[in-house]
């Protein structure tokens, strides 16, 4: 069996994981990356980038990049499906508190593949594909890890491991961590087509929250194509929701046209779950390892990128300032869980019961507290600070 020695082990080469991994390994950290896929995988979940991520990534000097690469999205909608009612809400308003007043939509494959790029230029660092976490064990000093190829086991000892293997983290499942919350009870049926929608929904912005209570959905506008986001009936097999008669049926009820040519037909599940802890002994989880959300607002990978600036400042900190190991790794815990439950969790949730209600009193309440927000200033600020996220960044600097 093959050994290597690093500093820090990263399971994981989506945009969390790379960006741990280049934030340590750019400033002198000895780094393994590990993944799974072949390649970044080209993954079409997450194309938001919020603006504190966007002033995260700048130090970087990734952000110029994902802004060429991506589409600016300052206005987003919540709109009614059936009376096509829009409330609308302007990231500019806020742009004497960021630099980038506006959302980047940018699929996150693009920073997946910049960032491991990078990792591999710098001194000391090595990015592995086809190499699946099998297993892990650690002591007080160090932790090992194995990674599986097709013809070997790698055998890896290091200071630390962070798992940014997703949501079926092996690193969390070798943990033993619990990983609480619930799955939503439908799937989730994502269409991209280069059907110009705005051709036939008027007003329509590159973010859309649309709501109703039959079929709600999401509407985003990535740079070469729309996504179209729908619920899925639990009970129906994949292969019946991706044939041509769904397809055709979503869009004829969208835009009245049933012949829409599509470039990918994506199903999964959703759910709202946080693991019981985000850091034992040595190893901490990160991103979709450790927390899970719905899609809508865009929380998720940022959320999992802010994780990795604050382990990974932390680890810097360690290394290269002498700080205390224990505090600084229980501060990253207590940090990113808080924000975690109030903020992401608590939001996402209100945000999916808005969209799936659609009618009723209840959905009629909270739409006159929509209209309410945006028309009042004051309240309009306040949430659009929460939206963007730049309020739940602020209140975590101020965490003790």
């Amino acid at each position: 069996m093959q050994e290597i020695r690093t500093q820090v082990v990263v399971a994981g080469a989506g945009p969390v994981g790379t960006v741990a991994a280049y934030l340590l390994a750019s400033r002198g950290i000895d780094v393994v990356l590990l993944e799974d896929g072949a390649d970044c995988a080209l993954d079409l979940r997450a194309s938001t980038f919020h603006p504190p991520t966007l002033e995260m990534l700048e130090r970087f000097d990734i952000t110029p990049r994902l802004i060429e690469q991506g589409l600016k999205a300052p206005i987003y909608h919540f709109r009614e499906r059936k009376t096509g009612e829009v409330i609308d809400f302007d990231l500019t308003e806020i742009a004497d508190v960021t630099k980038y007043p506006y959302r980047i939509q940018c699929e996150q494959y693009h920073l997946s593949r910049m960032l491991s790029e990078g990792v591999r230029e710098q001194a000391g660092a090595e990015v592995l594909f086809g190499h699946r976490v099998v297993a892990l064990e650690q002591t007080r000093e160090d932790v090992t890890v194995y990674a599986e190829t097709p013809y070997a086991i790698l055998k890896i000892k290091a200071d630390y491991l962070i798992g940014a293997d997703g949501s079926n983290s092996s690193v969390r499942k070798w943990l033993g961590t619990e990983f609480d919350g619930f799955t939503y009870p439908e799937k989730f049926l994502c269409f991209t087509t280069e059907e110009p929608l705005e051709e036939h929904i008027d007003n329509i912005a590159h973010v859309n929250y649309v709501s109703d209570p039959d079929e709600w959905m999401v509407l985003l506008r990535v740079p070469s194509l729309w996504r179209v986001l729908v619920p899925a009936d639990m009970d129906t097999p994949d292969e019946v929701l991706k044939a041509d008669p769904k397809k055709e049926e979503v869009f004829t009820r969208l835009i009245g046209k049933p012949d829409v040519t599509t470039h990918h037909r994506t199903i999964y599940r959703v759910h709202q779950r946080v693991a019981k802890s985000f850091l034992t002994g040595r190893v901490a989880l990160i991103g979709d390892a450790a927390h899970l959300n719905n899609p809508i607002g865009g929380f998720g990978m940022n959320s999992g990128i802010h994780d990795a600036f604050n382990l990974g400042e932390r680890l810097l900190k360690i290394y290269q300032h002498g700080a205390d190991a224990d505090s600084e790794l229980q501060a990253f815990e207590r940090q990113r869980r808080t924000t975690t439950h109030d903020f992401i969790q608590a939001q996402t949730i209100r945000n999916m019961e808005y969209l799936k209600e659609g009618e009723g009193q209840l959905h009629a309440k909270r739409k006159a507290e929509m209209r309410a927000i945006r028309d009042d200033p004051v309240r309009r600020r306040e949430f659009l600070l929460r939206q963007s996220m730049i309020e739940c960044v602020t209140k975590e600097k101020e965490m003790a």
